[in-house]
């Protein structure tokens, strides 16, 4: 698992940043990746990366700003011309639906895949399979934003295999059984009870991404000990009163939230492009002064997520 961010600006791009779009890597767990938000040349940023857009299985729209979405109708055509026939999910605020529809309709668009797009109503989870669930909460925006909770189911430990050869039993049929804590009895009458000879389950990871958002508690219950929170920090710490007209966050204030949250690490993102250069160094020591493991994310660079 890891976060690939494939645009890291506000608003407008810039030379060093594109606007919002980052991809959550989940090749070896399920074979997928998983798309959070979609700003105009996303598709673009994409070909400098080994992702492919047929292995997208979801996009996680946060709200229907221009940044955000522009480059949706164009990456789902694409997906399309590039033989993606698998299932695609988009989720989004209310208007999501209408705005995929008419931009494909208008521009005569046919994709090969079944598409389907579900709008959020409202606080709760969205998503839940026997790996992952993901639950969805207003944050505090001009418009409406949604903060997004991944969260991977705790895996089942590992079968004691040298426990099982020091009772001379040989790999076969009873390893499963065992593997999935049955009780099984041998030849000679021995029962033997599967919990014992499997390790403790592997803790399941958790994954927060915020969209656009004023610091806010509802971004602090989604980022809940999650191994990784993803914030914009689109304004530095000294521009908290315009941060706070524009409904954005500073530097500090995505870190406070990754604190009260007992977060693990921070990475900041949505980075207005009035920073250049030296900034960036500024904006990351600000936040580091209230929590000390955080990151800021720059186009293309990946961040692993190990259990």
């Amino acid at each position: 698992m890891e976060v690939l961010f494939l645009g890291t600006g506000a608003g407008v791009p810039s030379k060093g940043r594109n606007v919002t779009a980052a991809a959550l890597q989940l090749l070896e767990e399920r074979g997928a990746v998983w798309l959070f938000d979609c700003g105009e040349a996303t598709q673009h940023q994409i070909l400098h990366t080994s992702l492919r857009p047929r292995r997208i299985e979801k996009i996680f729209i946060t709200h229907l700003h221009g940044d955000h979405i522009f480059g949706l109708p164009g990456l789902l055509g694409s997906r399309s011309f590039q033989g993606g026939d698998t299932p695609l999910t988009v989720y989004g605020p209310k208007g999501i639906r209408a705005f995929v529809e008419v931009s494909l309709a208008v521009s005569t668009t046919h994709v090969k895949y079944p598409l389907h797009v579900v709008e959020i109503e409202g606080d709760g989870r969205i998503f839940e399979d026997g790996q992952f669930s993901v639950e969805a909460a207003r944050l505090a925006h001009g418009i409406e934003s949604y903060g997004y909770r991944i969260v991977e189911k705790d895996i089942p430990g590992p079968l004691l295999v040298e426990k099982l050869q020091e009772r001379g039993i040989r790999p076969g049929p009873l390893f499963k059984k065992l593997k999935n804590g049955e009780t099984v009895t041998l030849e000679d009458g021995t029962v033997l009870h599967g919990h014992e000879f499997v390790g403790p389950p592997q803790k399941g990871r958790i994954v927060t991404i915020l969209g656009d958002t004023r610091y806010c508690e509802a971004g602090v219950r989604l980022a809940q000990n999650a191994d990784v929170l993803v914030h914009e920090a689109t304004f530095a710490a000294e521009d908290a009163q315009q941060a706070h007209d524009y409904y954005h966050s500073t530097t500090k204030q995505a870190a406070q939230a990754a604190q009260l949250a007992d977060a693990k690490r921070l990475i900041l993102t949505h980075i207005s492009s009035r920073y250049q250069g030296e900034d960036f160094e500024r904006l990351l020591q600000e936040a580091r002064e209230v929590f000390a493991n955080t990151e800021m994310a720059f186009d293309f660079k990946k961040f692993a997520i190990e259990r």
